[in-house]
């Protein structure tokens, strides 16, 4: 209290910032971190990949790639130390929700000693909403009847509209807003999709935030589904792919490669580690089979460059609005690599795969067709998957390799980034992004929030790397 008490009300004076939000500092950026999820570092097109990415293209050329960018191979996991800054199992966060244990550091449950940037920005005047996917709630605690502690709107989150759990099906997703289940507005024949509809739902949030309060900057931490399975972009996507993909995943590799080493995002006598034991060459499979897997492919493709296009969506809301220069975007491609739940055949129901049930090539041609639309949850083989994480060993889920924890990842600041399409090559990791954030919005880490002491940050910000390529790597310790 700052202000005074006198004996009567003539003689005292109320402190007016007990009630009122308070105010960021000046000049403080809108954020807009984005990621998205099971893409491996060799597959978009502004590091490579085959996927067309134009609106990350246009991040990376406006601002910076980084090309030694890290998580942890799995998906909660990269979630709990992206969103606190915190190593994933100091966030409690040591596994995904579905495995949680009770044993220290793998609850799921994300400890209040380590505030989420969302709580942190929130108490420093920002507006922030969480929309997309949300795999940070334990199954026992995913309901409407909560308890809801851990639930976006706990973590400092204004709004949340999304999903809480690994994977969503597109056409017809389970769908929470805030607190509260809701309906789709509409059903596949009538044009819905998951993707489309978050986007929506961010771009109308942004524009109610910045006509209620336009002076207050804005946090949107937009998490969709895509490009995890089931692969379910809307029609026309994957037809954009039609026969790209025939020369298969042992040469897509090769391509891939040789399209890193000309954009730069890997050294110049970088060599491709072998293929996996027990991972069979595209070569060994016939005539029925790559039919399949090359729509399988085709259908992924498609799915990125969708997904990437609902991202431009976003941005080109935010030019609308003038607030573009002055908005730190951080575009992660992948929470881990990219995955190889399909199986070594592909699968048109990913959560049967899931769960042990693996179909024959001849079952899943059944459903060649309609890959991809409603009424299949399609995953493509772990071939594709192997060929996405160029030119790594592994995928998704292996921690040891970096197939599994290097992603690639560019941001954009008009106002911050003067070195537009440079290449950074310090090694960084998830946990450097929420101390990126608080740095360029010129607020310190709070020792205590919601009266709870903090446990210091374990990630460092990467600003000394926006102006000098051959900045020392400031991160020599992850653990």
């Amino acid at each position: 209290f700052k202000g005074e008490i006198g004996k009567t009300f003539d003689k005292s004076k109320a402190d007016s910032s007990l009630f009122r939000p308070r105010e960021a500092p000046a000049g403080a950026p809108n954020i807009l971190l984005v990621l998205i999820d099971d893409a491996g570092f060799g597959a978009s097109s502004t590091f490579g990949g085959p996927c067309n990415t134009p609106v990350l293209d246009k991040l990376a050329t406006q601002g910076l790639r980084y090309n030694r960018f890290h998580t942890t191979a799995v998906c909660s996991p990269t979630r709990a130390a992206l969103l606190t800054g915190h190593n994933h199992h100091s966030a409690g966060t040591g596994i995904i929700m579905e495995c949680c244990t009770g044993y220290p550091g793998y609850t799921g449950i994300i400890p209040q000693s380590t505030a989420s940037i969302g709580q942190i920005l929130s108490d420093r005047g920002y507006s922030t909403a969480w929309i997309g996917k949300n795999h940070n709630v334990v199954g026992t605690q995913a309901s409407m009847v909560g308890p809801h502690g851990r639930w976006p709107n706990s973590l400092g989150f204004d709004y949340f509209y999304g999903f809480l759990c690994g994977e969503m099906n597109q056409w017809y997703p389970t769908i929470y807003e805030n607190q509260n289940p809701v309906q789709p507005w509409g059903t596949p024949e009538e044009g819905y999709n998951l993707g489309i509809d978050q986007t929506d739902k961010a771009i109308q949030w942004m524009r109610y935030q910045n006509s209620i309060a336009p002076d207050r900057p804005f946090f949107l931490y937009y998490a969709p589904g895509a490009t995890h399975s089931p692969h379910h972009p809307p029609k026309g996507w994957a037809e954009k792919y039609r026969g790209k993909f025939a020369h298969g995943w042992d040469k897509q590799r090769e391509i891939t490669l040789a399209r890193q080493k000309e954009l730069g995002v890997v050294p110049p006598d970088t060599k491709l580690t072998p293929r996996p034991d027990g991972l069979k060459a595209w070569d060994a499979w016939d005539e029925q089979a790559h039919k399949l897997f090359e729509r399988q492919m085709e259908t992924y493709a498609g799915y990125y460059e969708f997904i990437d296009d609902q991202i431009g969506r976003i941005i080109d809301a935010i030019e609308e609005s003038g607030e573009l220069d002055n908005t730190l975007i951080l575009f992660i491609a992948g929470d881990n690599g990219a995955s190889p739940e399909g199986g070594m055949a592909g699968a048109a129901n990913s959560v049967a795969m899931l769960n042990g049930i693996d179909f024959p090539i001849e079952r899943t041609m059944k459903f060649y067709d309609r890959w991809g639309q409603p009424g299949t949850g399609p995953h493509y083989a772990v071939g594709w998957s192997w060929a996405m994480n160029s030119p790594f060993q592994w995928t998704k889920q292996v921690a040891s390799h970096f197939g599994g924890t290097r992603n690639a990842m560019a941001m954009s600041w008009p106002n911050g980034i003067t070195d537009a399409g440079g290449l950074r090559s310090q090694f960084h990791h998830v946990i450097d992004l929420a101390p990126t954030i608080l740095d360029a919005a010129g607020i310190e880490m709070p020792e205590r929030v919601n009266g709870v002491d903090q446990v210091p940050l374990h990630g460092t910000p990467m600003q000394y790397s926006f102006a000098d390529a051959d900045a020392p790597t400031t991160r020599t310790t992850q653990y």
